[in-house]
């Protein structure tokens, strides 16, 4: 059982229930649409007449909508969902190479985006944010908030990326000046833990169930993001799930962001893929002329190289999670990020690789799959740092 924690506890007062009970109406259209007002009412045991009073809310607020059913021979049922097409939040992620600032619904999908090459100079990056945010925002009324996803740590509480390793960024204060510069609620958060959230809120239906997981986001880097009880864990000064720098081994074919050629980002990014790719052909050079996208692209045409280099780089994947999976006991383990395409390549040898480094008759197995979020599972965290919010419990812990 969770401690009350009596610095942050609430009393409970009149409208607690309604709250919550508004809340589990809207997750029941949001993930169970179209859906009845009978049909809530069946699964919730709540009355008709409090269905009815929630529903006129969410209406009034413009968080869903009706819709008209298939007849059945008499009048055709009225039913829910979330309202559709009209962009609520902004995502911004703020990747390596490209900063991709979007639009989206309620459910998520993306209405408009553009996209720019990440200036090194975070003043330049952070300006053609800004622009990128206000046009959208003048273009795209009401805009509710804005998240945004950064490949770094992050204080989550004040929105201060505090060091981005790719760039040498510290003490950025992304939410201060876009709060500033848009007039809206900024959230901004590590890259995996966004995407994690992500996974809990839009991933596939049986993740949403899962009150436990950790999420693997390999990229050039490698990071995790880590969910307890239903919610992301960030840890003190948001530090939490820096698994991508824990030992694994000795000579890792490239250095980690840190410098090191030791730790599990060493071994198990796309950096380190290619790198491997580089010497099974014999070319160095080839790093210069060839992607990460291009090398699963070569791997799924059946070039043995690139399916060579992507297997190996599975199984190290594969050594760090039977770790995590020792330390933590998740019910499952996520892998996102572009390696996700080529899962039907690598997914046998890493899950091999978990169950050769696992603990033998000991704990329980933990599921070991792939993200399902799509071709920019970064920026759909992104959005979810705006997008979760309208679903959460709205009640204080």
């Amino acid at each position: 059982m969770r401690r009350i924690d009596l610095r942050k506890a609430s009393v409970a007062r009149s409208d607690t229930i309604r709250n919550i009970n508004r809340q589990i109406v809207l997750n029941y259209v949001r993930e169970r649409a179209p859906i009845s007002r009978a049909e809530i009412a069946q699964e919730t045991a709540l009355q008709r007449s409090t269905i009815s009073l929630i529903v006129d809310e969410l209406k009034a607020e413009g968080l869903i909508e009706e819709i008209e059913g298939e007849s059945t021979g008499g009048r055709p049922p009225v039913l829910l969902r979330l309202r559709a097409g009209d962009a609520v939040a902004i995502g911004v992620d703020l990747g390596t190479s490209f900063t991709i600032v979007a639009t989206s619904d309620l459910a998520g999908r993306v209405v408009e985006q553009e996209s720019f090459v990440t200036d090194p100079n975070a003043n330049t990056t952070l300006e053609k944010i800004i622009d990128s945010a206000r046009k959208l925002i003048v273009k795209h009324k009401p805009i509710e908030g804005i998240g945004i996803s950064v490949p770094g740590l992050v204080d989550s509480e004040t929105g201060e990326a505090l060091f981005i390793p790719y760039f040498k960024w510290r003490n950025l204060p992304l939410a201060e000046e876009v709060k500033g510069a848009t007039g809206l609620p900024v959230t901004v958060d590590n890259d995996a833990n966004a995407l994690a959230l992500a996974e809990l809120w839009f991933g596939r239906p049986e993740i949403r169930e899962v009150r436990d997981f950790i999420l693997v986001l390999v990229e050039e880097g490698l990071g995790t993001g880590i969910v307890f009880d239903g919610q992301v864990y960030h840890g003190v000064g948001g530090a939490a799930g820096e698994f991508g720098h824990m030992i694994i081994g000795t000579q890792a074919p490239v250095s980690c962001a840190s410098g090191s050629r030791e730790c599990w980002e060493a071994f198990a990014s796309e950096h380190a893929a290619l790198a491997r790719y580089a010497n099974l052909s014999g070319d160095p050079d080839v790093l210069r002329r060839v992607s990460f996208v291009q090398l699963m692209q070569r791997a799924l045409s059946g070039e043995k190289a690139a399916e060579i280099a992507l297997v190996e780089t599975a199984r190290y994947l594969g050594v760090g999670i039977s770790n995590l999976i020792k330390g933590l006991s998740p019910e499952a383990v996520i892998v996102g990020g572009p390696i996700a395409r080529v899962w039907p390549l690598i997914a046998d040898e890493l899950r091999y690789a978990v169950e050769e480094n696992s603990i033998c008759g000991g704990l329980p197995a933990a599921r070991v799959i792939a993200s399902t979020l799509g071709e920019q599972p970064t920026l759909m965290g992104a959005l979810s740092l705006v997008l979760a919010s309208k679903f959460a419990s709205m009640v204080p812990a």
